[in-house]
């Protein structure tokens, strides 16, 4: 992921996407440097227009998030509402027991 990071942080700079560039920012991040992949790397985005995916993908992202419904929004946990017995209606209980 940090080789892809450093390629577009390049075309950011507007800088050369190479390996040579590509090495130098992963060495400056103190990060071990792996030639095959930038070499990959490099050779993968040769014809890629950052600017054009990045705004596609933004376009992309927005129209597939999902609108916010009624099932998805918190819902609040209902109280219980508990009776309370008076002490008559306790009593009335008993006294059914002892007639």
């Amino acid at each position: 992921m940090e080789y892809i990071y450093a390629a577009m942080l390049l075309n950011s700079a507007k800088k050369e996407i190479n390996e040579a560039n590509i090495s130098g920012i992963i060495k400056a991040a103190g990060l071990q440097i792996d030639a095959p992949k930038i070499k990959s790397l490099v050779e993968a985005l040769k014809d890629v227009d950052f600017e054009a995916v990045i705004k596609e993908a933004s376009i992309v992202q927005i129209a597939s998030a999902p609108a916010p419904s009624a099932s998805t929004a918190p819902v609040a946990p209902k109280e219980e509402k508990k009776k309370e017995k008076t002490v008559e209606e306790a009593s009335a209980g008993l006294g059914a027991l002892f007639g």
